[in-house]
């Protein structure tokens, strides 16, 4: 999962972005309302952290900016402004969630957990395909109840996979949702983690659709 921090005060900034990283996803960063408009309407992110005292564009023009232009991943806005007033036009501006500073971390990633959950039509924090079980809370992968150990981006990948398990994805969309703008996206490097997995795994939930992507979905019983 692929997502953009929009917050002016870098210490803060830094401090959601490392939080959110060590619990296995992609993030990019942007410091002011310009850069975070244009990468929210550029970039495919499945989730965004908005701040509404931006400099240069208002968080809640940057939010309205990307409605209008058609984006509809789900937004938290993360702000001091604590007025209902202030939480109603975020809500009418777009907004699917709402943290006020200050907060615990904790807090807002398991708002950000439920906003994926929800976006993917997923009602707890255990994903299940067959006999593989993600916790997105815990960031942790057991298959028959015996524990998988994975690396942050074979992690990334079967997350992604299992939120939209039943669903080819394609190579492109797989690169785009799972490394930042920074990261040396080779072209092999997709079918090397698919690969990786499916030897971790051990049980086939990950098929190839040839020409198409990747879908996961449950082993067919015999």
């Amino acid at each position: 999962m692929r997502l953009l921090v929009v917050e002016d005060d870098k210490d803060l900034n830094r401090q959601i972005v490392t939080a959110l990283e060590n619990a296995g996803y992609a993030v990019d960063k942007a410091f002011d309302g310009e850069e975070g408009l244009y990468l929210g309407e550029t970039e495919p992110y499945d989730a965004v952290i908005l701040d509404l005292g931006l400099p240069k564009v208002d968080g809640v023009a940057v939010l309205q900016g990307w409605r209008r232009a058609g984006k509809t991943m789900p937004v938290l806005i993360l702000t001091a402004r604590d007025r209902w007033s202030d939480k109603v036009g975020g809500f009418d501006a777009g907004a699917d969630d709402y943290v006020v500073k200050p907060f615990h971390v904790e807090e807002l990633l398991a708002r950000v957990r439920a906003l994926l959950r929800r976006a993917a039509g997923h009602a707890t924090s255990e994903l299940v395909c067959g006999p593989v079980r993600l916790d997105t809370r815990a960031s942790r992968v057991v298959v028959d109840g015996n524990p998988v150990k994975l690396t942050s981006h074979e992690y990334r990948l079967l997350s992604y996979l299992m939120h939209h398990q039943g669903r080819v994805v394609s190579r492109t969309e797989l690169v785009e949702h799972l490394y930042d703008q920074d990261f040396d996206r080779d072209s092999n490097t997709i079918e090397v983690f698919v690969g990786r997995l499916r030897k971790k795994l051990g049980v086939e939930i990950i098929e190839t659709v040839r020409g198409l992507g990747y879908i996961a979905a449950a082993p067919e019983k015999v």
